[in-house]
C-alpha cells in the first residue's frame, strides 16, 4: 500500500501518466487525418513510445497500490472535439504538425513546473528523472514536426 513517503512521487506519477495519456489520446484521434506518410510514420513511433511510457508509470503507481486515474470522460471528449474542429477547418499537414507542436510544448511546460515542484522532494528522484526524460521526448516530438511545418 502507499506509504505516506511515497504520497509526493504518487502525486508526480500521476501527473506524468495524464501527460503521456493525453499525448496518445491526441495521436490516436489526429492519425486517421494525417496524409503525409513520413509525418504518419513519425507519429506512429511517438504514440508507441507514448505506451510504453504509460506501462512503465502505470505499473509503478500499481506496486504502490495505486490506481492510475484516467482523463476525466468529457475532458477527453472536449479536446476531441477541439482537435476535430481545428482538423476540419484545416487538415493540411501543416496544420496537423502545428497542432502536435502546441501540444507538446504544453506538455513541456507542465512536466516542466512538476519538476520543480517534486525535485525537492528526494523520494521523487527517479520519477523526476523520469519527468525529464519525457520533457526531452517531447522536445525531439516539437523539433521533428517543425519539420512538417
Amino acid at each position: 500500500m502507499n506509504k505516506p513517503n511515497n504520497i509526493k512521487d504518487s502525486e508526480l506519477l500521476q501527473d506524468i501518466y495524464s501527460n503521456v495519456k493525453m499525448g496518445s489520446d491526441s495521436i490516436i484521434n489526429l492519425l486517421p487525418k494525417i496524409k503525409d506518410e513520413n509525418m504518419k510514420t513519425y507519429m506512429t513511433s511517438q504514440l508507441d513510445q507514448y505506451e510504453k511510457y504509460a506501462l512503465n508509470v502505470r505499473s509503478q503507481l500499481i506496486s504502490q497500490g495505486i490506481e492510475p486515474k484516467e482523463a476525466n470522460p468529457i475532458s477527453k471528449l472536449g479536446a476531441k472535439i477541439g482537435m476535430e474542429m481545428k482538423s476540419m477547418q484545416d487538415s493540411t499537414t501543416s496544420h496537423m504538425a502545428e497542432m502536435m507542436v502546441q501540444g507538446s510544448t504544453m506538455d513541456v511546460t507542465d512536466l516542466l513546473q512538476k519538476v520543480s515542484i517534486y525535485e525537492k522532494h528526494p523520494e521523487c528522484r527517479n520519477s523526476v528523472k523520469l519527468a525529464k526524460e519525457i520533457i526531452a521526448f517531447e522536445e525531439k516530438n516539437i523539433e521533428k514536426m517543425k519539420e512538417f511545418l
